[in-house]
């Protein structure tokens, strides 16, 4: 019985990895859909541990700026540097896009902004510093700036941003 429950679980295993996209897939499937909706691409990279990670995405979905997200960028994740028992969850190719893209070693999350064709227009490090999920005032201000360069469709409304971003003192 040990050994049918040990193949089907490798065998499940086996099927996620075949299965799982690579993260350039990811990407050009993100680029080409930014072609056809006049946006560019909002890559993040993250972890299912990171909570900076999970704070960034709640504020992009946030009622307040999804629409600005929405409208501007293709939203797209690659999962990197998780811890030993949940490798399983790493994109695979991940570590390699993260690293071209200047995210070596930068902490999470690290996030790109690219044209359709590839091209990066910003990324979230500031003076060589990741910010990350930014949540300072300074940070958010950076975050603005960045999002004023890259916005093709709705201009950005940095109060929103700022009300929804920047992390409130209790």
């Amino acid at each position: 019985m040990k050994l049918k429950v040990l193949i089907v679980s490798f065998m499940i295993t086996l099927t996620g990895i075949v299965n799982a996209q690579t993260a350039t897939e990811i990407l050009t499937k993100a680029q080409n859909q930014a072609k056809v909706e006049n946006k560019n691409v909002f890559l993040i990279f993250h972890a299912s541990w990171c909570g900076w990670c999970k704070k960034m995405e709640k504020n992009m979905d946030d009622p307040a700026v999804k629409s600005y997200f929405d409208a501007n960028y293709v939203k797209t994740f690659i999962t990197v540097q998780e811890r030993a028992e949940k490798k399983n969850l790493e994109t695979p190719g991940g570590d390699i896009v993260n690293e071209k893209l200047g995210g070596k070693d930068q902490g999470l999350p690290f996030w790109v902004i690219l044209d359709a064709n590839g091209k990066v227009l910003e990324d979230s490090r500031v003076n060589g510093q990741n910010i990350g999920g930014p949540a300072s005032e300074e940070e958010v201000n950076n975050l603005i700036a960045k999002l004023e360069t890259t916005s093709q469709n709705e201009k950005v409304n940095a109060e929103k941003i700022k009300e929804v971003f920047i992390l409130k003192k209790k």
